[in-house]
């Protein structure tokens, strides 16, 4: 007989799967903007890509991935959208929030919700249960938010997905939808 895993315990890691035509870059690694440079040549290959638009894509991704490095981000990971001959990525980076003590999603959801109230362009915040556990979701016109509880009352996984050209509606939103629903914890 097998024992149960313990629900209470931290994860030791986590599993989330995403389509094999999303690019991953690993921020934990000193490589990641070799990684990313890779990623934007390759979208621009074959294609009449103008160079200052190749730039732009790279200074944004570059920036982004700059700033969920500081805040903990672990994965970011790129899925190509093209508009007219621009490198537009849907992306989705993940990060690892700690809150030793724990503050529970509904406390988090007021403070999301106090946070955006103060937003012109306000975002739907609500609480749902995904298969990881209680999250709490902040759905804007072009992104996803997902702060996933930890186990063991250790933080927050975070999920956030920006779908900068077609926006967070229809096939991309099941789409990120599945992506969150996949998320496992490895104890």
């Amino acid at each position: 007989m097998t024992a149960e895993p313990d629900a209470t315990a931290p994860p030791k890691d986590y599993r989330i799967l995403v389509p094999r035509d999303w690019f991953r870059i690993d921020l934990t690694q000193d490589r990641w903007r070799a990684q990313l440079k890779t990623f934007v040549d390759h979208q621009a290959e074959g294609r009449n890509v103008p160079a200052e638009l190749k730039q732009e894509a790279w200074a944004t991704l570059r920036n982004t991935a700059e700033a969920g490095v500081r805040t903990g981000a672990l994965e970011f990971f790129l899925r190509p959208e093209l508009d007219g001959g621009g490198i537009l990525p849907a992306s989705l980076i993940v990060s690892l929030i700690p809150r030793p003590g724990g503050l529970t999603p509904r406390d988090l959801q007021e403070s999301l919700e106090a946070k955006q109230g103060q937003n012109a362009s306000a975002a739907e915040v609500s609480t749902v249960v995904l298969p990881a556990g209680e999250t709490v979701r902040v759905l804007g016109p072009t992104t996803l938010d997902l702060y996933v509880r930890m186990p063991g009352g250790v933080g927050y996984l975070a999920l956030a997905f920006a779908v900068p050209l077609s926006g967070v509606t229809g096939p991309m939103r099941r789409l990120c939808d599945s992506i969150a629903e996949s998320l496992r914890w490895i104890v």
